[in-house]
């Protein structure tokens, strides 16, 4: 999947959740092939000849457009398909692009207090450095507990987050993060009813979460239909290299061209990201 990556950071801020996350994986989709036009046989009027039949009753048939099988993977939000289905009808770019990647989809996750909360830890502690050095310290600060859970986190003494490589600010970010969910600052459980921007209000007032970490986690852990997170750089590129021929792209074109992508804008954004892993690597 694409690295996404905050603008203002561009190539240090990686979201683990965004570039760790497995991508669901089905056999890969038949490229569609379209049947050869025949000339239709029409019959000339009584008492006329064909030689005499007037010339536009002698067309050839329009060849019907080919029926697009996709090979979605099972586990998919059950919006996925009839998504696809409009974005291609809308979209030249994802026409062409949906068939070619529709073997790959969303993974879905365990909709949980504890994965939540692992979910927002991990992008934390990933911020502003690689994903391969993010990696390794999650690894190195997921063994100092025997689950990821808020209420372990707390128990931690500072000096041992530390040990693990963890940045003064990280381990306030972690502790922070570990109180909105002991002391039941977030509405988990009213999540399913409330709209897009009220759950990324609710995250922002966490300390170190952005905006951007906010979406990615509507679109991976809550799988969120409709979700544009324009502040990701990967998202910028693909509509860059697929809409405008590789030129610079703002955040008004990007908007623009997504104007055709609701009310299902993560599908969308999911397939330009993909669309990034099979460019070609230059030479």
């Amino acid at each position: 999947m694409s690295a996404a990556k905050h603008l203002d950071t561009m190539e240090y801020e990686q979201l683990p959740l965004v570039a760790d996350l497995p991508v669901l994986v089905g056999p890969k989709a038949p490229l569609p092939v379209a049947p050869m036009g025949v000339a239709a046989h029409v019959e000339a009027p009584a008492g006329m000849s064909k030689d005499t039949a007037p010339a536009k009753a002698i067309v050839a048939a329009k060849p019907a457009a080919p029926k697009v099988q996709l090979t979605l993977p099972e586990g998919v939000p059950a919006y996925w398909a009839e998504a696809c289905r409009q974005l291609m009808r809308r979209d030249r770019v994802l026409k062409r692009l949906i068939p070619l990647l529709s073997s790959q989809a969303l993974p879905p996750r365990e909709q949980c207090r504890d994965e939540a909360f692992a979910t927002l830890a991990r992008s934390i502690v990933g911020q502003q450095i690689a994903v391969k050095s993010a990696k390794t310290l999650w690894n190195k600060f997921s063994r100092l507990l025997a689950e990821i859970k808020p209420e372990l986190v707390l128990k931690l003494k500072v000096d041992d987050m530390r040990a693990a490589g963890l940045s003064a600010r990280k381990v306030d970010y972690l502790v922070d993060l570990a109180l909105h969910f002991t002391e039941n600052r977030l509405r988990m459980d009213e999540w399913e009813q409330m709209g897009d921007d009220a759950i990324i209000a609710e995250l922002m007032a966490i300390r170190g979460l952005s905006r951007w970490t906010a979406e990615n986690f509507l679109i991976y852990y809550l799988a969120r239909p409709n979700v544009l997170p324009l502040d990701d750089a990967g998202l910028i590129q693909g509509i860059s290299l697929n809409y405008f021929s590789g030129d610079p792209v703002s955040r008004s074109d990007a908007r623009e061209v997504a104007e055709a992508w609701k009310p299902w804008c993560t599908v969308a954004t999911w397939y330009i990201w993909r669309s990034l892993e099979a460019q070609p690597v230059a030479g």
